[in-house]
């Protein structure tokens, strides 16, 4: 569970596309420990909320502070057709300046894809591909990890070998935000909240199978 200070705050945050608000006022803080989930309907702006948490979109308005190590695994996987899974582990290795793939090969294992590492990515089926994009988000070990629809694309297998994934890094302190369309599996869940009208709301975790938005 939850423990000390917030490892994300966010205050405020507003966001508007060509005078369409799409966030007016989005405030939560996310804690070591934490597993955290936001639902939404699609245009609800949780991939632009996910993009400013991010740091890869600006706001315009409001204050986000991180406190410690980030990942992001964002909806739509930034991976090349012509490389390897192998290399792009090496590609992320650099940019991470880690000392080895360790990580990065054990995470493979754990989302039962440890024999694609020859193949290139072009080969690959989508929830393939879904599961490099989350192993290159965690391969660094993040202590605040974003997910933006992270199951998409995976079998039954390997959404609950996902789930079995977020639940060991929480154990590992590491706060972890869930973003998608449905909450499945809601008593998984710490909080769970849903992006309405521009706001976060907090929902009930009732344990049903799916929470519709």
């Amino acid at each position: 569970m939850a423990a000390g200070e917030p490892v994300l705050r966010i205050r405020g945050v507003r966001k508007s596309y060509r005078g369409r608000p799409v966030l007016r006022g989005v405030s939560l803080d996310l804690f070591p420990g934490q597993l955290v989930g936001i639902v939404g309907e699609n245009g609800a702006g949780k991939s632009t909320l996910l993009r400013i948490l991010a740091g890869d979109l600006a706001a315009d308005g409001g204050a986000v502070e991180r406190v410690d190590v980030l990942g992001s695994c964002p909806q739509d996987a930034v991976l090349h057709g012509a490389f390897s899974v192998e290399q792009h582990l090496r590609f992320f290795q650099a940019a991470y300046g880690l000392d080895s793939l360790d990580r990065a090969f054990e995470l493979l294992e754990q989302l039962n894809c440890g024999g694609y590492r020859d193949e290139r990515v072009e080969a690959l089926s989508g929830g393939t591909r879904q599961k490099l994009n989350l192993v290159l988000a965690l391969m660094h070990d993040p202590r605040v990890l974003l997910l933006d629809e992270p199951y998409q694309g995976f079998d039954w297998e390997t959404y609950l070998r996902f789930w079995d994934l977020a639940a060991s890094l929480r154990d590992r302190g590491c706060a972890v935000l869930v973003v998608s369309h449905l909450a499945y599996d809601v008593s998984r869940l710490d909080a769970l909240y849903r992006l309405r009208e521009g706001a976060l709301h907090e929902a009930e975790r009732t344990g049903a199978e799916r929470v519709p938005v």
